[in-house]
C-alpha cells in the first residue's frame, strides 16, 4: 500500500532540496520529527506535504501501522517561473525572476 502527495510551493527547487535530502527513504515518524527541528521554510512545507500523504492512505485503508511506512520516494521539480521588473538607472529595468517548485512525496509500507 501506499500513498502520494503533491504540492506547488513558491520556493526554488534548489532550497526545498537541501532539506528534502534529509528525510529521504525515512521511516514516516523520523521524518516528522527531524522537519519539525528544523529551521527552514521548506520544512514546514515537507512536513504538511507528508501529513497529507499519510491522512490519503488513512482514508484510502482501514488497517496500517505507522511505524512500518516509509518514504519511498520524495522529489522537487522546478515549477513555473514568473518574471518581474524593478526599475534601474538610467531608465532601465533588471529582471527579478520568483522561482516556484513541486513537491511530491510517496510513502508506503514497503522500504525500498
Amino acid at each position: 500500500m501506499e500513498a502520494i502527495s503533491k504540492m506547488d510551493i513558491r520556493q526554488s527547487a534548489k532550497k526545498v532540496r537541501h532539506v528534502l535530502d534529509e528525510v529521504k527513504k525515512a521511516k514516516v515518524n523520523d521524518a516528522l520529527t527531524k522537519l519539525s527541528f528544523t529551521n527552514k521554510k521548506a520544512a514546514k512545507i515537507i512536513h504538511k506535504t507528508i501529513s497529507s500523504a499519510l491522512a490519503n492512505l488513512m482514508q484510502s485503508e482501514d488497517t496500517f501501522d505507522v511505524d512500518n511506512l516509509y518514504i519511498k520516494r520524495a522529489f522537487v521539480d522546478q515549477g513555473p517561473t514568473m518574471k518581474r521588473f524593478r526599475p534601474a538607472a538610467m531608465g532601465r529595468a533588471m529582471r527579478i525572476l520568483k522561482r516556484s517548485s513541486q513537491l511530491t512525496i510517496v510513502i508506503s509500507d514497503d522500504k525500498k
